[in-house]
């Protein structure tokens, strides 16, 4: 009786590790590198209001697939106006080919204008311009991976992703600012504006698709 349940056991157990590691085949994990490595130029891209991040991509489903990034903006908790960065399927040439994707990120926040350049391996975005409607020093540029030097995308990949966000920050009841509350919360990204009464945000997404 004991070596029939020792069996059970170990079938069950091969069973929960065969379906997990299926499940993690799916998933497309997810890797940063945030600004200049050089400490000066850091300081420069600070003053002026300059950010940049590096985004890998890593997974079994990104073979074959074209993506789309989009920067949509969101007022007073509402989706107001969407914006492409870039699309692959513009030419057969940007599809991605292989299990990894990396792609660099710019943003320059000045002058009332937030001016966005997405980077891949072969190609450069054109630039896309989005009006402020706060302080240009407010705007910053965060990421969700908090503390975590890596996340995972899972579920239905031909969805608009938030993989950054450039947000103004919450008001507490002191007066004083926060913005890690913000990315580092269980909110959903769409619904920043409304939970922590952020008047002006952008998201940038990411959509994986066929074609």
């Amino acid at each position: 009786m004991n070596l029939y349940y020792k069996q059970v056991q170990i079938l069950v157990f091969c069973l929960i590790t065969f379906i997990s590691n299926i499940a993690l085949s799916q998933n497309i994990k997810v890797t940063y590198a945030y600004g200049s490595k050089d400490k000066e130029i850091q300081e420069l891209m600070d003053f002026e209001n300059i950010y940049s991040e590096q985004l890998i991509f890593e997974g079994t489903p990104l073979e074959g697939k074209h993506y789309e990034i989009n920067i949509q903006e969101f007022t007073h908790g509402e989706k107001t106006n969407t914006k492409l960065l870039f699309d692959s399927s513009e030419m057969e040439f940007f599809r991605n080919n292989s299990k990894e994707l990396s792609l660099k990120f710019f943003f320059k926040i000045s002058e009332g204008k937030l001016k966005s350049v997405v980077k891949g391996t072969h190609f450069s975005s054109a630039k896309v311009y989005n009006e402020l409607k706060d302080n240009a020093d407010w705007y910053v540029l965060k990421d969700f991976f908090g503390s975590e030097k890596e996340w995972f995308i899972s579920g239905n990949l031909d969805r608009d992703i938030p993989i950054l966000a450039i947000i103004t920050p919450s008001m507490n009841a002191d007066g004083t600012k926060s913005y890690c509350k913000v990315v580092q919360s269980e909110i959903i990204p769409e619904e920043f504006g409304l939970h922590f009464k952020i008047p002006h945000y952008f998201l940038i997404t990411i959509k994986f698709k066929e074609k």
